[in-house]
């Protein structure tokens, strides 16, 4: 498939057209209902399949192949992603109706960054094409590893990104609103958006270490891998809402998310001794994934919503209304913040660093 420079200029024009009409959407901070968080799913899940369908009415059935095989994987190791965003959300007890506006920069960060890679894939594998036994390779391991962690959690405390934020970047542990700077005594320190920004962006460029060479396992067109990824990714703030109290209720699916990807290093291996249909690739996994979650729903049956919580955090908070008063704007003249309120009883129990 050779697509031309209209199409990926369409392409990117709507995805642009689709961000600006979800940021126009979500413009005032709030609470993302479960019933609101279902509905966009909708929307994002009908044009992506729309998309495919479009493509492979127009390029044929192998095409439409690759991008639902690719679409699949990506939606699929998303899901992994959104755990962790739950994760680090309780951990910095990021107020609910602040989570969109950090969701939303974190998945136009996820475009940039994804594109990057896939651009790099590209010409790696176009210049070296026993890259892709590499990249098999790599698919094997991290797929034998998230099977021997499948029972672990990302450690946000622990974690080196936020360690080496703390030592350079000075932070107050009080939200103001959904600013990540504020100056204070004339100095700028960050809020705790910043840093629960600053982790979302780097997981998911983790994330995407391992889901770019899955996609390319299963098609070696930069179009698909491209699209695959953006209509996938789109969706993820609708389906983080949907699915971030129901971790608990997933318990197999990192299971499954390994088999995937040590099918498709299977799949690359095979490749000079022989080329496994994407059709049969396809299937092979809707079947893992389909399993993995009905295994899941099925052995958590009669479970509640609830939602996730991280024992030892920081006790973060809301900054109160002379807090919000009393801090200047980094840039421009002050304004009064309104977009998110401050009980008056919330209490500091740690110092700023």
């Amino acid at each position: 498939m050779d697509a031309p420079l209209w199409l990926w200029l369409a392409v990117i024009g709507g995805i642009l057209v689709m961000l600006a009409i979800d940021l126009v959407a979500h413009r005032k901070a709030h609470v993302i209902s479960v019933k609101e968080a279902a509905a966009w799913s909708a929307v994002w899940v009908a044009l992506g399949v729309g998309f495919g369908a479009w493509l492979w009415s127009t390029y044929g059935a192998e095409i439409g192949q690759q991008y639902y095989a690719g679409y699949l994987i990506e939606k699929s190791l998303a899901v992994d992603n959104v755990f962790v965003w739950a994760i680090i959300f309780s951990f910095f007890a990021v107020p609910r109706e602040l989570q969109h506006r950090v969701l939303f920069l974190g998945v136009l960060g996820a475009l940039v960054f994804r594109g990057i890679f896939i651009a790099a894939g590209a010409v790696l594998i176009d210049q070296f094409s026993w890259i892709l036994y590499v990249f098999a390779a790599f698919l094997l391991y991290t797929g034998y590893r998230m099977i021997r962690t499948r029972d672990e959690h990302f450690d946000v405390e622990n974690s080196k990104v936020l360690k080496t934020f703390r030592r350079f970047v000075p932070m107050t542990d009080a939200y103001h609103g959904q600013r990540f700077l504020i100056r204070r005594a004339g100095v700028i320190v960050a809020t705790p958006l910043l840093a629960v920004l600053v982790l979302v962006e780097i997981t998911d460029i983790i994330f995407a270490v391992d889901s770019i060479p899955a996609i390319f396992g299963v098609t070696s067109e930069p179009f698909i891998v491209f699209t695959a990824n953006a209509f996938a990714i789109l969706g993820l703030r609708a389906m983080y809402f949907l699915l971030a109290d129901l971790i608990h209720r997933f318990t197999y699916l990192k299971l499954g998310l390994a088999f995937v990807l040590i099918w498709v290093g299977i799949k690359m291996m095979l490749l000079d001794v022989y080329k496994i249909p994407t059709s049969v690739s396809l299937a092979v996994v809707a079947v893992i994934i389909a399993t993995s979650i009905i295994l899941s729903l099925r052995a958590t049956r009669g479970q509640e919503r609830y939602a996730v919580e991280v024992t030892g955090a920081p006790p973060f908070r809301l900054a109160t209304e002379d807090e919000l008063a009393s801090a200047e704007p980094v840039w421009g003249r002050r304004r009064p913040v309104t977009d998110a309120a401050a009980p008056p009883s919330a209490s500091v129990s740690r110092e700023d660093d």
